[in-house]
C-alpha cells in the first residue's frame, strides 16, 4: 500500500495539464472582469455624452 501512495506521490504526468487549465482559468478570470469593469464605465459614457461629439465631428 505504501508503495502505491509513493508511486501515485511521484507520479507527474498530468502535471502540464493541470498548470495549463489553471493558467487558462485564469485568463478568463481577467478577462470577465477586465470587461465588466469597462462596461459600466462605456455605458455611462455614452449616456453622458448624448451624441454630441458625433455632431461636432460632422461640422
Amino acid at each position: 500500500m505504501f508503495n502505491f501512495l509513493k508511486t501515485v506521490r511521484n507520479n507527474e504526468t498530468g502535471a502540464v495539464t493541470v498548470d495549463w487549465i489553471v493558467l487558462s482559468a485564469a485568463l478568463i478570470g481577467l478577462a470577465v472582469a477586465s470587461y465588466t469593469a469597462m462596461d459600466g464605465g462605456t455605458n455611462a459614457l455614452i449616456s453622458t455624452s448624448d451624441g454630441s461629439t458625433a455632431i461636432e465631428s460632422d461640422s
